[in-house]
């Protein structure tokens, strides 16, 4: 399609199929990730046929200086941000479990990345989209967002923040030919999940608790986020998608 895309919390899981989807659409993408090292790994063992189409960059999204940077460099590189995908998140530390278990420096952490990271992207790519009268936001939210995790209350308080920080740039950049959804995964098979996952009895207790009887793969998650970039979402605006196998319908 010859997008310009941004994609952050690109290095792996959720976030490198969402740019593996993006470049086999034919677009060019700048992949966003905190890790160097995976970032670069990821690029030789994964994108490396892409060659000038993929752009990686290093960025902490709850830096703004850094975001601020990191966006520079992408229009630079790519000419224009036609898409951006807000995927970066954390769940939060060992610590980071009921309210008064979560310290302020977990509290701060979690919320730093997953709500202020994703206020910071969206803040810098808006402008020239604006200027240019079109642009689409899709944000990876979580379940959690909309049913409450239980013991990751900063996580859940997080990605309730992202679903409603969805629902306000549509209000205020709608008029202006800008869409911004939510994709809403629940349980995926992602290299932060896949210890549990891998474990029968932990995958049974989880699969038991799906309707539909499986956990997501990434592909699903980056299947609604290029639904979500593409004409056919053309009148969603502010919308969370859910993709959960009936969890949270529950």
């Amino acid at each position: 399609m010859d997008r310009c895309v941004l994609v952050t919390g690109a290095a792996s899981g959720i976030g490198r199929a969402i740019v593996e989807r993006f470049l086999r659409e034919g677009d060019r993408v700048a992949a966003l990730d905190l890790d160097p090292a995976a970032l670069e790994a990821t690029r030789r063992s994964a994108w490396a046929a892409a060659g000038e189409r993929l752009l990686p960059l290093q960025a902490d999204v709850a830096d703004a200086a850094q975001v601020a940077a990191a966006v520079e460099r992408a229009l630079a590189g790519l000419g224009r941000i036609d898409v951006a995908v807000n995927n970066a998140g954390i769940t939060g530390g060992p610590q980071a479990l009921r309210l008064h278990e979560t310290s302020p420096e977990d509290f701060d952490q979690v919320l730093g990345v997953n709500a202020r990271g994703m206020y910071l992207v969206c803040r810098a790519v808006l402008p020239g989209m604006m200027a240019r009268g079109a642009g689409i936001l899709v944000n990876i939210a979580s379940v959690a967002g909309l049913v409450a995790f239980p013991a990751r209350a900063a996580y859940s308080i997080s990605k309730g923040a992202a679903v409603m920080l969805t629902r306000s740039v549509a209000v205020d950049y709608a008029a202006a030919g800008i869409r911004c959804n939510a994709v809403c995964p629940g349980m995926i098979d992602t290299p932060m999940t896949h210890w549990r996952l891998e474990q029968p009895q932990l995958r049974a207790q989880v699969v038991a608790r799906i309707p539909q009887g499986d956990v997501g793969t990434v592909e699903d998650v980056a299947a609604a986020v290029a639904f979500l970039a593409g004409p056919d979402a053309r009148y969603l605006n502010g919308s969370t998608l859910v993709v959960d196998g009936g969890y949270s319908s529950l």
